[in-house]
């Protein structure tokens, strides 16, 4: 099978699903002929041209909202917000609006819209280019949430985003893009709450999320050398949530370690965590680790940065403190 980087299964799946669907167009900063700040659209100006790649002012607040209208038109707009940092500013379109509306109006209404673009840290961008805010959009009733870690999982995954009737928010690491991986040809699809075992294991459960699951399995690695056998589960889409599967690993393995790079004050990993101790507390032999990122502003100095960021030694060092107890 071919290997591609996540931004270019990120472009195919766009490309792929506007051929399909002909009310398929995106909004956005610089995503018509300069291709998106990360190359995301390039090429795709000469296929589809102005009406269907519309560039947009530095506006998140009225794009989103003209983006949600359409959607509850019928139209299925995806919106590149670029840096989800900013998608604060449309913070009142995407819940008060998008995620609402379906439910107020009875089912009359359905808002098929997607909103996607970087989270993460690890590139000295600072506080307002740096921050994984998928938590408080988790936490709102009406939108699905989609974190993949692979390109096979966001190609997949975004074009089944791109074909809901729910308002689906699509966080990509910006660390990610230039990862590479298998991905089919073919036409494919990937279901929403369905996680994934990255990693088969024993010992101990690492669920770790977007970039977090290539340290996880690189942790494993390390571990196996001293004996220690981790599995890595990657629940792919937080909304819907795959429990099942997490339960399952934690039930076999008897200890659980979460790895979120968001940060952890009513976080994902607090929700994981709750989870194992809700409905696996009598298969624990350890008590439950959590690892996130420190809460402050994400520094722009490297060394900062990374004393801030869940790194490959804190994992390490944390699953050898849950073996040793």
């Amino acid at each position: 099978m071919r290997e591609i980087r996540y931004i270019d299964a990120i472009r195919e799946a766009q490309a792929e699903e506007m051929r399909r669907d002909k009310t398929v167009f995106i909004f956005g900063e610089g995503i018509g002929p300069r291709g998106g700040a990360f190359t995301q659209t390039q090429g795709m100006w000469d296929e589809f041209g102005e009406k269907r790649l519309i560039d947009t002012p530095i506006s998140e607040l009225g794009f989103t909202g003209v983006a949600v209208g359409a959607a509850m038109t019928g139209l299925r707009p995806i919106v590149d917000i670029m840096f989800w940092d900013f998608a604060f500013e449309a913070l009142g379109q995407i819940v008060n609006q998008a995620a609402r509306i379906h439910y107020m109006s009875n089912g009359q209404i359905k808002v098929p819209l997607v909103v996607r673009g970087v989270i993460g840290a690890g590139q000295s961008a600072g506080g307002h280019h740096s921050n994984s805010p998928y938590p408080l959009y988790t936490q709102m009733p009406g939108l699905k949430i989609v974190i993949p870690a692979t390109p096979y999982d966001v190609k997949g995954l975004l074009k089944t985003a791109i074909r809901d009737d729910d308002p689906v928010m699509v966080f990509e690491h910006k660390g990610l893009y230039n990862t590479k991986g298998p991905v089919p040809e073919e036409e494919y699809t990937i279901p929403f709450g369905q996680a994934i075992v990255r990693r088969e294991g024993s010992d101990v459960t690492l669920v770790a999320t977007s970039r977090m699951v290539l340290l996880a399995l690189e942790a494993a690695e390390t571990l196996a050398d001293e004996g220690i056998s981790a599995e890595v589960v990657d629940p792919r889409t937080l909304v819907p949530l795959d429990k099942k599967t997490i339960l399952a690993s934690i039930r076999k393995t008897n200890r659980v370690v979460v790895v979120d790079e968001a940060f952890s004050p009513c976080g994902v990993g607090g929700e994981i965590a709750a989870l194992a101790a809700d409905e696996a507390f009598y298969h624990l032999d350890a008590p439950i680790k959590r690892i996130h990122s420190l809460s402050v502003p994400t520094p722009s100095s490297p060394p900062l940065e990374k004393a801030v960021v869940p790194s490959l030694e804190q994992i390490v060092t944390t699953v050898r403190e849950v073996m040793n107890q």
